[in-house]
């Protein structure tokens, strides 16, 4: 067989790889997640990892939340622990500030080289999320409440980054298509998150974002700053992974041996 044929048997791709079952008891998006997940054959490891952040509680029903989190249980600690505690590889953590620059694309590039050039079906992207990227995390509910799109800038009138891209219904075993799955037809959260990537919230920019809307006047239910920032908590995206603050979770992934990229 030419090397050709070996890259495209190599690459076949497991879709579901009975993670439904790992995550039975997880029920809500996450579980759901985890059933059409889209990892390379031989992604053992990752594919453990994803039935577990399946499986690990998000909580999304906060009243209010303080301006610095000094309890694990107002943020995902056991979601966090287990990618902290991730031995598959490589890691690499994004840091990821700009809704508008190139972040979504530069993970989609890396997981391809990772897996198709280097053969690391176990690589896994995280995404550091805070700053204006950290918009791209809430769900289109927050959007359209707080008027976040005025925000984000012109080229989100909507968030665009959590819908799946024409590429997403392309053939997942023809990783060359250009215009397929693996390409740039295909750059979104969602696609990322099937291929194992994991987005990592950040309560700081929850709460720098309430105060911005309070002081600008949007608040059309008079909420108290730790009501909205709960109230933003609550509509985190299906998956995210809240962490107590994105710059101060940076030197515990360095140190769990994670390569940092920006």
């Amino acid at each position: 067989m030419d090397n050709a044929g070996m890259g495209r048997r190599d690459a076949l791709w497991a879709m579901g790889l009975g993670l439904a079952a790992g995550a039975a008891g997880a029920g809500s998006a996450q579980a759901e997640a985890a059933s059409t997940m889209m990892l390379p054959s031989g992604a053992k490891t990752l594919a453990e990892l994803a039935a577990r952040l399946a499986k690990a509680p998000r909580r999304r029903d906060f009243k209010t939340v303080p301006m610095i989190l000094d309890n694990k249980d107002f943020w995902d600690h056991e979601a966090l622990a287990e990618v902290i505690a991730y031995r598959g590889g490589p890691r690499q953590v994004w840091d990821n500030v700009d809704v508008a620059g190139p972040w979504l694309n530069l993970m989609r590039n890396a997981t391809n080289v990772q897996v198709f050039s280097y053969r690391h079906p176990d690589f896994l992207a995280v995404s550091a999320t805070h700053a204006t990227a950290h918009l791209a995390l809430l769900d289109q509910a927050m959007w359209d409440k707080y008027q976040v799109a005025k925000i984000a800038g012109e080229k989100f009138p909507n968030n665009s980054l959590i819908v799946e891209q024409k590429g997403a219904a392309a053939d997942a075993k023809d990783f060359e298509n250009p215009e397929g799955a693996y390409s740039s037809h295909n750059v979104s959260i969602p696609a990322l998150q099937k291929r194992g990537a994991v987005f990592l919230a950040c309560h700081n920019s929850l709460w720098e974002l309430s105060e911005r809307l309070m002081k600008s006047g949007v608040n059309p239910d008079k909420l108290s700053h730790e009501a909205m920032a709960a109230e933003m908590t609550n509509h985190l995206i299906a998956g995210a992974v809240l962490t107590p603050g994105i710059v101060g979770t940076l030197p515990e992934l360095n140190a769990a041996g994670f390569y940092f990229a920006k």
